[in-house]
């Protein structure tokens, strides 16, 4: 199939899973996550109908926003952020940044932004999954987490972020996305100033159905629109 085949197939899967949930009139914002995938690839998504696209290292966004900077698109910073690398991700106009989960990284990119008098979206990355080999807070410093935050007066925080556990367990994979929930909804109930919570950004090619289903506003998909990756 083509990627725009690909993309209308989602979008109904995105709709059909909408049915279900508790909330069926939300916006889900489907990021076309384009890491390893070359610009031809990006272009042929944008003319798609998808402008959209999410990427998880700094260097391949630089390198992709500078050869497409002339085409209406949407970049989300959606990997982890060495702290070394946080300026050089200030140099990209990038619409959300999905992974903040540390606070030197939260110093770094505010003191890069009051330099450049600036301030960005982000949301903030949780390891719902409990696996070593994520990274995010753990679910039960999110609060505390998020609260330190609201002094960084440059990073405007709008939400939550967390990767599905790796397993075919659909059980544990829900699991993940209930509990980023529900700490989501336990944080908007503290009503910390300055602090947002509208975006749950949660679900990939495997699960972004049961994402939907649990809440998510916004998917990260790749594999499903460009293909296996080599």
């Amino acid at each position: 199939m083509s990627i725009a085949e690909n993309l209308q197939k989602i979008k109904q899967k995105i709709s059909e899973a909408l049915t279900r949930s508790e909330d069926p009139e939300r916006l889900v914002k489907l990021v076309a996550v384009s890491k390893t995938f070359p610009c031809e690839k990006i272009l042929e998504a944008l003319s798609a109908g998808q402008n959209i696209f999410g990427e998880n290292y700094v260097q391949e966004l630089s390198q992709k926003y500078n050869e497409l900077k002339d085409e209406r698109i949407e970049w989300h910073m959606i990997g982890h952020i060495q702290t070394n690398k946080a300026k050089k991700i200030l140099e990209i106009p990038t619409f959300l940044i999905h992974s903040i989960d540390r606070i030197d990284l939260a110093i770094q990119l505010d003191k890069h932004l009051q330099k450049l008098g600036q301030s960005r979206d982000v949301l903030v990355e949780v390891n719902t999954s409990g696996e070593a080999s994520k990274s995010g807070v753990h679910p039960d410093e999110v609060i505390s987490f998020v609260r330190s935050l609201k002094n960084f007066e440059t990073l405007r925080v709008k939400g939550l972020m967390t990767v599905g556990a790796l397993t075919d367990n659909q059980a544990k994979t829900r699991n993940c996305f209930r509990k980023l929930r529900k700490i989501f909804l336990d944080v908007r109930n503290e009503g910390i100033d300055r602090i947002e919570m509208i975006e749950l950004s949660m679900g990939m090619s495997s699960d972004f159905q049961i994402a939907i289903e649990e809440g998510a506003t916004i998917v990260r998909i790749g594999t499903a629109i460009f293909g296996e990756r080599v």
